[in-house]
């Protein structure tokens, strides 16, 4: 029961990161256009890869569990 408790804990706390982010991101207004972010417009077509946002947000989320897990 204590692994099954403690896995609704850490569910509920990644929705509410989740939830968090989903509300503070359009305020961040270089979020997903950084440099290395790939953009192709076409006429009917628009392609658009955040590679470089990709990559530093998951820097910052392994930093983050990582200090957590210690």
């Amino acid at each position: 029961m204590n692994n099954f408790a403690r896995f609704f804990l850490i569910l509920g706390a990644v929705f509410l990161a989740i939830g968090l982010v989903l509300v503070t991101a359009p305020k961040i207004p270089w979020l997903g256009r950084l440099p290395g972010d790939i953009l192709i417009r076409r006429k009917n077509f628009t392609f658009y890869f955040p590679l470089a946002t990709s990559i530093i947000l998951s820097i910052i989320l392994t930093v983050l569990i990582n200090l957590f897990r210690k």
